[in-house]
């Protein structure tokens, strides 16, 4: 499919993504990584490098890279380099970075995912494994500018993409779907309020055929609504800029979300401005083939094979195992629940729905939920076999889930929500139901169906909604043909 065009534009978007690492100590010393503390109480001598001090390769950063590089597809160097990446910010307390350059840890590899109906795939170049710099704080000080080097030495690894992505909705379904990766992987908690997932978009335009137009970075982008609305304004800023004759420069922007709008932070750095050179107190990381095959037996099964899963194992729409298997978490809510009831539709029907809905009101995830999956697979037996109708579930439900009980059959019993399945009081019901709506019944046989859907409501009024929907429409539906 050719890419949409904006007032006869391509875009072509680029990302690179800052995963901090879920590892206990920076990538280089021992101090500790925890978010929250005072600052400058987690900066030790060597995060400072200061005089006396080597860094030391955390090990499990390191496994963090290789996990990522098995879950994208990715060659995993055997041997890789440090790198010094120099250049002078207040919150830079060494005066340079250490990081990869020439040869990264984790080379290559794909992230697909749908857009829509539409399967996407886009390409990596690489992700290579670094240290990250303090914060310069601006608001707190009235007019002065304050350093909180907590964070620098903070391992991360910069996943950077192939310039693939066409539209700021492509861009946004790629970032949520590495998000959702790396969090399944359990490499990064994908915090993005306190910085653990950290978003740079490269944008630019073209006319179609033309060259690769002049980017623009916008940097730190740290939720997924602003990242569509940053980059859909930088879309429009430099087509009108381009439009009305003037040339975009390279340069590093900044979103500003009460704005809506991008604005210049700096001229954007080359490579060579940077000044790259090995790093002279470590030594190339070496990782040995049996490290990289111990870890992919260890690896936990990918979000797409267990949506593959779910639809061969348990017969579910393509649509409902993507949905599940959005989390790690709600992928085994979901498990637990279909296995426990033998209702893997109905499952899938009570999660994506009614769940769904109440976890979206509450802005909170499943693990929150107040009903177990144990609870829910009660339920669904329930209805499965005909003891309460979907209607009586649901008050059911709301029950389990306000925490007004913890028992399915408690709550059936104490409300008196058992559907009615004594045949006889039903076939009296409807009968009564026929006698009493002529009119109704005359509109039906002259083929009229919202007469008949009328007295299938007039019977589950009488049954005080006891009546099982199916079966009081059966034998209606008989009555009526007799």
């Amino acid at each position: 499919m050719s890419a949409k065009l904006i007032h006869g534009y391509e875009v072509v978007i680029g990302f690179e993504t800052h995963t901090q690492l879920a590892t206990k100590s920076k990538i280089f010393s021992r101090a500790s990584t925890a978010f929250g503390a005072e600052p400058n109480t987690q900066a030790c001598a060597v995060d400072l490098a200061l005089p006396g001090t080597l860094p030391v390769m955390n090990r499990e950063a390191v496994a963090c890279a290789i996990k990522l590089g098995l879950a994208l597809g990715s060659h995993i160097a055997p041997r890789s380099i440090f790198a010094r990446k120099n250049y002078f910010y207040p919150d830079l307390p060494k005066g340079y970075q250490i990081s990869q350059f020439e040869i990264p840890v984790v080379q290559g590899g794909e992230v697909s995912f749908y857009l829509g109906d539409e399967p996407k795939t886009v390409r990596l170049v690489r992700a290579h494994l670094e240290e990250d710099a303090g914060k310069s704080l601006h608001e707190e000080f009235h007019g002065m500018s304050g350093i909180d080097l907590n964070r620098a030495g903070t391992p991360l690894l910069e996943i950077v993409t192939e310039p693939d992505m066409r539209s700021s909705e492509e861009a946004v379904a790629y970032a949520r779907e590495l998000h959702k990766i790396v969090t399944w992987i359990g490499i990064c908690d994908g915090n993005m309020q306190e910085g653990s997932f950290r978003c740079d978009a490269n944008v630019s335009v073209r006319k179609p055929g033309q060259p690769l137009g002049t980017r623009r970075e916008i940097k730190n982008l740290n939720s997924f609504k602003f990242m569509q609305q940053a980059i859909d304004y930088e879309i429009r800023w430099q087509i009108e800029e381009i439009e009305d004759g003037r040339a975009i420069e390279q340069a590093t922007v900044l979103f500003n979300p009460d704005t809506g709008e991008t604005r210049a932070m700096r001229t954007k750095e080359d490579a060579a401005d940077y000044r790259y050179f090995p790093d002279p107190d470590l030594p190339p990381l070496v990782i040995a083939p049996e490290w990289v095959e111990a870890t992919r037996a260890q690896m936990p099964e990918l979000p797409r094979a267990m949506a593959a899963r779910f639809v061969q194992d348990y017969g579910l729409p393509e649509y409902d195992a993507t949905t599940l298997t959005q989390s790690k978490a709600m992928a085994t809510y979901f498990e637990a629940a279909a296995q426990a009831s033998g209702q893997a539709k109905l499952a899938s029907n009570w999660i994506m729905g009614e769940t769904s809905r109440r976890l979206n009101a509450g802005e909170s995830g499943i693990e929150q939920a107040p009903v177990a999956a144990a609870q829910l697979a009660e339920l669904l037996k329930r209805i499965a076999d005909g003891t309460i109708s979907n209607n009586a579930a649901r008050q059911v439900f709301d029950a389990l889930w306000t925490g007004e009980a913890t028992d399915v059959d408690a709550v059936i019993e104490a409300k008196g929500l058992k559907q009615m399945n004594d045949s006889g009081a039903l076939e009296k019901i409807v009968d009564e139901v026929i006698a009493a709506n002529p009119d109704n019944v005359a509109q039906y046989k002259a083929g009229k169906d919202k007469a008949f859907n009328a007295l299938v409501g007039q019977v589950m009024k009488a049954s005080k909604g006891k009546a099982n929907p199916q079966q009081a429409t059966d034998l209606l539906r008989a009555r009526l043909s007799a």
